[in-house]
């Protein structure tokens, strides 16, 4: 069973709860979602690959360590999913950035792919999939079926804020990803919304409604 780390850390629960706050303006809203990415992305990828390598101080060569052969993969659900990119390219800037796009059918409410674009090496990449709200988990559970047909396998969830009916069906479809959250909420309320969570995260960060 993949696990579930909820963060704890002072600084990103600050500026979650700055995040949550119906006064915070479009632009500020961005701004914290993008510094709860970078903060979070941190023990995310805290066991990736390293490999020696020796570098030339001013005083004499030191054995050092850095980020070994493809390494991560960041894949945005779309397209509140975007919002949480620019704060973990902060951090690794050779990244490559993959995009799912999904819309659920009125008729089946099955999930669809409308887009779907990866790295060619996705296979030997670790993979952060992003969504801010993981609500009944539906959009994540179809862009890691997608992404596991197209030969990812080291996959990690990311995501601000959860209902625990959300994580139970991600972790029931996908018991081999780990699911990493700022906040877990109490529930789903009867048109899909976290609850206390956030709103509309995709319209927080775009202006929209």
């Amino acid at each position: 069973m993949g696990e579930l780390f909820v963060f704890d850390h002072p600084l990103i629960q600050h500026k979650l709860s700055i995040i949550r706050d119906v006064n915070t303006g479009c632009k500020e809203f961005r701004e914290l979602v993008n510094e709860v990415s970078m903060l979070m992305a941190y023990e995310v990828t805290k066991d990736m690959a390293l490999e020696a390598c020796e570098v030339q101080t001013p005083v004499a060569k030191a054995k050092c360590y850095h980020l070994a052969g493809p390494q991560l993969a960041v894949v945005p659900i779309l397209r509140a999913g975007l919002g949480m990119v620019e704060g973990i390219l902060d951090l690794i800037p050779t990244a490559r950035v993959g995009h799912i796009g999904v819309y659920r059918d009125p008729e089946t409410l099955q999930p669809v792919e409308y887009y779907c674009k990866l790295p060619n090496d996705i296979e030997e990449r670790l993979i952060i999939v992003t969504d801010p709200m993981l609500a009944t988990g539906g959009s994540a559970i179809a862009a890691i079926n997608f992404i596991k047909a197209r030969g990812g396998k080291n996959i990690r969830l990311m995501g601000l804020i959860a209902a625990p009916e959300g994580i139970e069906a991600i972790q029931k479809a996908h018991p081999d990803v780990n699911i990493y959250v700022a906040g877990l909420d109490s529930h789903l309320n009867d048109h899909g919304y976290i609850v206390p969570g956030l709103g509309d995260a995709g319209d927080r960060l775009f202006g929209t409604k």
